[in-house]
């Protein structure tokens, strides 16, 4: 009741000053009495991923909490991991203003952000500063103005300032709204920045003496093809797990509404089916040798419970999270735990 009427109130406003006013609410009172308004307790439904246990299959996607600044809210929630980010070197105020909107009747996102974020180092103070102990994920990606073919460089600065925190880390090379990011899904581009992040992981796991687990976040634009390419390439430098699927430039299920024409990344409902079927291709492409965490279009239990019947481990929810609420946590982390 209590987020409905929330939900209310702020889709009456900008969506991204909605977001902001969210965003400082959940950081005042993720530790304080006030969370009794958002808190609950899920029964634990564990599920291991990439070596990781984690107490429900249910994580929250990136993007939301991109400097992690509300770790401990959403900790309350219920959610079984939480994956900040996607996290930059430097700190960079992504694209120009408008940049997210609503499109209420297909229960959709359009963003094209550009990875705005207050960089590693900030990153890094709050995940020191978070005290429920919650499994968190990383996103990194790479600075707006750092050339294609140095971007691995930037993952690497990332990894090694973020590795000490991380539950695991999520390398973001499926964004649509920097520009040239998409190619290194491609070739040898891919997979240089593979192998040298796997490298980066070996020695930094000998540094710490703990296993921080790396998967790849794809998009969902790609051909079946092109989906066999990246799979091969997972299995051949012994990435611990693929995360599918992100935004899409689609815009199936969408045209004719207000703000459909928006240049940007699609998330939500209109997501699902698309996500749901490259999540299927890539396992088939990868036959168990890897997991994944399936994201994109995730609106109810249902839809949660088909990417893992198509070969998803656990799920991630954002513009679901939005339009239903916490409540969405425990609805998908009950039907997993009676399947």
């Amino acid at each position: 009741m209590f987020y409905k009427i929330a939900q209310k109130v702020m889709f009456q406003m900008d969506p991204e000053q909605a977001h902001n006013l969210a965003m400082a609410g959940l950081h005042a009172t993720g530790n304080s009495p006030l969370n009794c308004f958002y808190r609950q307790d899920i029964i634990p439904a564990p599920v291991t991923v990439m070596g990781v246990t984690f107490p429900n299959p249910v994580g929250l996607a990136a993007g939301m909490d991109k400097d992690g600044e509300a770790i401990d809210a959403f900790a309350a929630m219920g959610f079984g991991h939480i994956e900040v980010g996607t996290v930059t070197p430097r700190p960079q105020p992504g694209n120009d203003l408008p940049r997210l909107f609503r499109i209420k009747p297909a229960k959709a996102i359009i963003n094209r952000m550009g990875f705005n974020n207050k960089g590693v180092d900030n990153l890094v103070a709050n995940l020191k500063a978070a005290k429920s102990g919650a499994l968190v994920g990383v996103n990194i990606g790479k600075n707006r103005d750092t050339p294609v073919e140095q971007g691995k460089d930037d993952y690497l600065i990332c990894m090694e300032k973020v590795y000490k925190y991380a539950a695991y880390i999520a390398v973001n090379i499926s964004s649509p709204n920097t520009p040239g990011l998409r190619t290194l899904q491609y070739g040898d581009l891919l997979d240089d920045l593979l192998s040298s992040l796997k490298a980066k992981q070996k020695e930094l796991a000998d540094k710490h003496n703990k296993y921080v687990p790396v998967a790849l976040k794809i998009a969902p634009d790609l051909t079946a093809e092109e989906i066999d390419k990246i799979a091969q390439s997972l299995i051949k430098n012994e990435f611990d797990g693929v995360i599918a699927t992100n935004t899409t430039l689609s815009r199936d299920g969408v045209s004719g509404f207000n703000n459909s024409s928006e240049t940007g990344g699609l998330s939500g409902k209109p997501l699902n089916e698309l996500s749901t079927r490259v999540i299927k291709q890539l396992a088939d492409c990868l036959q168990g040798k890897l997991p994944i965490i399936g994201v994109g279009g995730i609106n109810s239990a249902e839809d949660a419970l088909a990417k893992l019947d198509a070969g998803a481990q656990m799920v991630q929810i954002y513009s679901g999270f939005i339009y239903q609420g916490p409540q969405l946590i425990k609805e998908i982390s009950d039907a997993y735990r009676a399947r």
